[in-house]
Order: structure tokens, then sequence, then C-alpha cells
């Protein structure tokens, strides 16, 4: 089969521009949301089109290659347009970080790289409890992802406020969502804490991405995300194959699986992120509610907690944990 040429003329811009455009002979592969595991699958036509509907649009030549290098996730290139100028600005990949190096790639002109807060660091006092010398601690709104909660944290078995019997041991992570919508926090830290960052939030897939102000404008510099994983790549990548490394970070909590789609909550926790949410005011806080999700990916939380959750607001934390679990 040979390469399809397609011509566009673009006209109702101050100067009349034409683009040729060669595609790929290749059919279209599936491109598998690793970001979602638990998610559907989505062809890449389908998934640049819901980039489309999102604001921006691709450049010609990230539609041309329809291959996918099957070790990592190809880069996706986001722009918007400046009609005044009649050129492209604003371009941006959102892509994985994989390792210390990469987190350089998206440090600011001053040496600082931007964390993407949508639970516990919704919270500026929680986010300061971990990040003390953090700066410029402020809202954003992040289109097309969903929260959810679907993976074992042993933290909260290390503190003691996870309920394995009722299988309430679940943390919160986000993960790709066409027609979803976050309100987020963003701030800064040191280059110099990368490492300690890395190390902590070591059961995510790591994103950059791109936040936009409340009302639409895209952030100078990314952020990084912490998004859906699998416990396959965590084996693999994070433990290089490794099952005593794996043991040592989870199976001596009797934990073989880290990313699921029927545990619940931790009750403590949950609350905290709830309460951080509605001190930032109505429009936060119905945002946590109606968008983000238990690991079926169905169940909202204020359902949970108007259902099998009820009462998760009215108990107080162990009294050695009610600052930081204090919202």
């Amino acid at each position: 089969m040979r390469a399809l040429d397609l011509t566009l003329v673009l006209t109702n811009m101050p100067t009349t521009t034409t683009l040729r455009l060669s595609f790929s002979p290749s059919p279209p592969r599936p491109l598998s949301n690793r970001a979602c595991p638990h998610g559907p699958v989505i062809s890449q036509l389908d998934f640049f089109a819901f980039l489309n509907r999102h604001g921006s649009f691709l450049t010609p030549l990230s539609c041309c290659s329809l291959e996918v290098d099957r070790r990592r996730r190809s880069p996706i290139t986001m722009l918007s347009y400046d009609s005044t100028s009649n050129v492209l600005a604003n371009q941006f990949q959102v892509r994985e970080l994989n390792d210390e190096t990469d987190f350089e790639t998206i440090l600011s002109a001053d040496g600082r790289f931007s964390v993407c807060g949508f639970g516990s660091l919704l919270s500026e006092r929680s986010a300061r409890s971990t990040f003390p010398d953090l700066v410029n601690f402020r809202f954003a709104r992040l289109n097309g992802f969903r929260r959810v909660f679907a993976h074992v944290t042993p933290v909260f078995l290390e503190r003691g406020i996870a309920r394995p019997e009722t299988k309430e041991i679940s943390g919160l992570s986000v993960e790709p969502c066409e027609g979803e919508s976050l309100t987020v926090t963003v701030f800064e830290i040191e280059k110099s804490e990368i490492p300690a960052y890395f190390e902590r939030e070591i059961e995510y897939r790591f994103l950059a991405v791109l936040p936009q102000t409340l009302d639409g404008k895209p952030f100078d510099n990314p952020a990084v995300l912490c998004a859906c994983y699998s416990d396959e790549e965590f084996l693999r990548v994070r433990c290089k194959g490794s099952k005593e490394m794996f043991f040592q970070l989870y199976g001596q909590y009797n934990i073989d699986k880290i990313w699921q789609d029927d545990i619940l909550p931790c009750r403590a926790y949950l609350r905290h992120c709830v309460l951080a949410a509605k001190k930032l005011g109505d429009e936060v806080y119905d945002n946590f509610l109606d968008h983000t999700f238990l690991g079926d990916r169905k169940t909202t939380i204020r359902q949970h907690l108007a259902t099998k959750g009820s009462g998760i607001m009215e108990e107080e934390p162990p009294e050695s944990l009610k600052i930081r679990y204090g919202g």
C-alpha cells in the first residue's frame, strides 16, 4: 500500500497556508492506556481526536507515523495556535518521566520543578509537612484526567489506619479519562528534592503534564503528575525485576498485588482529602466528590460517602495523626 498524501489549504487566516501531510501506510495499532491499566483501550487516532476536542491540536508530523515504540509511550505533542501571528505556540509534549534525568527536563529557569496535588496535597498545610520549602502554592485545572482509589498504600498499614479486613486500604492516583477535568493544586520544589520525591512516590507512573489556570491559560512550565502504574511495570522497571526488592516494599505487608479495582479508600486518608478540598471552596469540593472514583471506575466519592463510606467524615484519626490527616 502506498503512502497517502493529503494537502490541506487553510483559509480564514491572515494569510492562506498550505500544508502537505504524508501519512504512514501502516494500519492503526491499538494504543493501550498504560497510565490507566484498568481503563478502556483506545486507538491512537481516537486519542489524537480526544486531544483535538480539548483545545489543542497536533502538529502534522505527530500524526504521520502510527507506529508506537513498544518500550516507551510515544510523546504526544500538544499545541495552541496564535492566530494573530499565524504561528504555532506553547508546544508541549505530555510524556512519561522514567528516571531522575527525565525530571531535570522539566526544571524551570530557577532550578525548581512543579508538582500537581490532587489528594492530600490539596491541603497546603499537608503539602508543607512533606515539602517544607515549597513555593508558589496555587490552584489549577487539569483536563482529561480523573482521580481513582486503585492502589494499596503500605504507609497506611504502617500508621495503623488501613483496614485490610474491609479492603479499605487504598491511596489515590489519577488516570487519563476523556471528558473529565480536575481542580488541582500546583507548587514548586527544589531540584535537590528529585531523588527523595522519586523514592517516596515510587509506586506511581510519573507524567509531565501542562496544567491550566482556572480561566484556561496554560502554565509556563509543566508539572509532575502521579498517575496509575501497573504491577508488571513496577516489578520490571522500579524493582529491576527483583522480587526481593518488591518484598521489601510491599511483600512484607502481605501485598502481592499493588494496583487493584476492588479495594476501597483508606478511611482516614479519604476524610483528609475531602476536608482539604472543602477548605478550598465549593468548586474544588464538588470537583473532588464528583470526579474521584473508586477502583470500579463507576462509583464517585460522593456516592461512596452516602453508602458504604457513610460515617467516614465523622471519624477522627488517631491522636498522633490528627494534624497530618486533619484536612
